[in-house]
């Protein structure tokens, strides 16, 4: 019962069902009578003089923006404020549904989205993502919003993916008119988050835009004939290239040839955690199970004392009934206009059990899975006995002796361009799948992989992937995780981890691999909350390599590596569960 209530009470604030208090604040809008809205856009000088394109939203009454001063919502973008598509119609990041803009001036809020340097219609040549100069920018930009006559000096900060880190980036800098931000699929760890296990294998690792993505940007008003986003743009041809910034920093004190900086630590937000602990800025993040980012959001709640919420989907997709406005009007009308909204009483986390029987939600003050007792599952040979051939492996609940093998297959990429979860393609590795569950089981939070591992080479990648296998044997990947050999040491992390492993990835702690010989690894696997169904399998699968790992062609060995996992006690996975996994008699 206390299950159900939980999640009823996440729907009802998610927006799903209007309970009292958030009735309450929705007959008392700000914005009452406002019929529409005014845009306008133009050129902001920052500091040094460089120009950033600004597109300002006012709520108006008869076709003029209302004179009250309001709070101001802002979005920092890399991806065009306003542009035009291939048939010729504009889109605008103000319509976008996952930041939730669409209605913010209906109910008293200015809109303001802004190029960031070197991108879209601003001018200006972009150093490195979400590095110290658009930290700065975003600062400059939150006090010129709440400067302006038509501005009560209160600001807030909403985006998704990069424009989530341009809101954390901001507020590293603490503005002091920057009262609130939402922040979705962003990270604390860059490294951690680009660069997981000492190995490239994330989405911010593709090739960048040509220049005619921007020169596709709609010009500021006053630049009818296009001639200033022109000269905007020829200044982006000076950008450094983000997936070399990347691949060409191994370790998290790497010093960037292009920055000429630790990167790493320059485009982290835990670097001024004390900064943004001291801000007074109340932050909500945001993320889904099936996206990459979410594990560093938990990271960042938990760190900031923020609050939370974490859906099913992909990535910056709204969950299911869920008003994304509503959502964040909730945070904002108590952070910026001070209403109490009910939410300072509301619990800190919210999360959805995938498969869950009934209402998918809960609510906690921890984040998910926190104080769980961690069960032990061990890789086990097969039914056969064969020992170092694919598929055969079973996951059992005792440990078991053995050595088992694969070489590295490399081959494996797929039609997806641009994965945000990792495909499950089995047959490029090891795979240990467990009986069929006797009953459900809900696993939340962030399970472990424990592996002894030797390759027959001075080098090796390890990737690790937690599945659900279905009766009818199809399998969808529910958490994973990866750690270069070299990068195997562990270290005290920098902020609360979480009681994971944490890997430092400095280039004092990279050790050598040398072939033939076993090193224990600890793995963190990525967050879930998921329901394990009756007479499904739980699989551990294990690779060498990974479709998202952009640089195959420049790592792929020949001939490959051969890796060789040792079985026995310290080969497990330590699994989050909220009760016993157990698993049906063979017959």
């Amino acid at each position: 019962m206390k299950q159900v209530c939980q999640g009823i009470l996440g729907a009802a604030l998610l927006g799903l069902v209007s309970p009292p208090a958030l009735a309450q604040t929705a007959e008392r809008p700000t914005g009452a009578g406002y019929s529409g809205t005014v845009r306008s856009s133009f050129y902001v000088p920052m500091r040094d003089g460089t120009r950033i394109a600004m597109n300002v939203y006012r709520p108006a009454i008869d076709g003029r923006a209302v004179e009250r001063r309001l709070p101001v919502i802002f979005a920092f973008t890399p991806y065009r404020a306003r542009y035009r598509d291939e048939k010729g119609a504009i889109v605008e990041v103000a319509d976008s549904a996952e930041l939730g803009l669409r209605d913010m001036t209906a109910h008293g809020y200015v809109v303001a989205v802004a190029d960031i340097r070197g991108k879209g219609a601003s001018f200006g040549r972009r150093r490195g993502m979400q590095d110290k100069t658009e930290a700065q920018d975003g600062h400059d930009l939150v006090e010129w919003l709440a400067a302006q006559p038509w501005s009560d000096g209160k600001i807030g900060m909403t985006g998704c993916s990069y424009l989530g880190g341009t809101v954390i980036k901001t507020a590293t800098t603490a503005p002091p008119h920057l009262r609130a931000v939402f922040a979705g699929a962003s990270d604390f760890d860059k490294y951690a988050f680009v660069r997981t296990g000492g190995i490239t294998g994330q989405f911010n690792t593709r090739p960048d835009e040509p220049l005619s993505v921007d020169l596709a940007s709609v010009p500021v008003d006053a630049d009818g004939d296009g001639a200033l986003l022109r000269e905007a743009v020829a200044e982006h041809a000076g950008n450094d290239p983000m997936a070399l910034l990347w691949n060409t920093m191994p370790f998290r004190d790497s010093v960037s040839k292009y920055t000429g900086t630790r990167f790493w630590e320059e485009a982290s937000p835990y670097t001024y955690f004390e900064t943004l602990k001291r801000s007074g800025i109340a932050f909500y993040y945001w993320s889904n199970w099936q996206d990459e980012p979410t594990g560093q959001v938990i990271l960042a709640a938990v760190n900031l004392g923020g609050r939370a919420m974490i859906g099913p989907g992909s990535h910056c997709v709204p969950p299911p009934g869920v008003d994304m406005g509503q959502v964040q009007r909730h945070f904002f009308d108590r952070h910026l206009k001070g209403i109490d909204t009910g939410i300072d009483k509301e619990p800190r986390f919210r999360w959805w059990v995938q498969d869950a029987e009934g209402d998918p939600w809960r609510a906690a003050n921890h984040y998910p899975g926190a104080g769980l007792k961690r069960q032990f599952l061990y890789p086990a040979p097969g039914k056969s006995g064969t020992i170092g051939s694919a598929n055969d492996g079973m996951l059992a609940g005792k440990p078991a002796r053995g050595v088992d093998s694969f070489a590295v297959d490399y081959d494996v990429a797929t039609k997806e361009y641009f994965p945000f979860w990792p495909a499950v393609l089995d047959e490029k590795g090891l795979t240990y799948t467990s009986p069929p569950l006797a009953e459900d089981v809900t696993v939340t939070g962030y399970p472990t992989v424990g592996l002894t591992v030797s390759s027959d080479q001075a080098s090796g990648n390890v990737f690790v992937y937690l599945e659900e296998v279905a009766p009818d044997g199809k399998a969808q990947n529910i958490a994973f995780g990866r750690l270069a050999l070299a990068h195997r040491k562990l270290s005290p992390a920098p902020y609360d981890n979480l009681g994971l492993p944490w890997h430092s990835s400095r280039s004092a702690d990279v050790l050598p691999v040398k072939p033939g010989t076993s090193y224990p690894l600890q793995i963190a696997l990525s967050p879930t909350a998921k329901r394990f169904r009756e007479g499904y399998r739980i699989r551990l699968s294990i690779r060498g390599a990974d479709p998202r790992q952009r640089n195959i062609a420049e790592i792929r060995r020949d001939p490959p590596e051969r890796l060789s996992v040792t079985l026995g006690k310290g080969t497990r996975v330590e699994i989050p569960a909220e009760g016993p996994i157990r698993f049906k008699a063979a017959k």
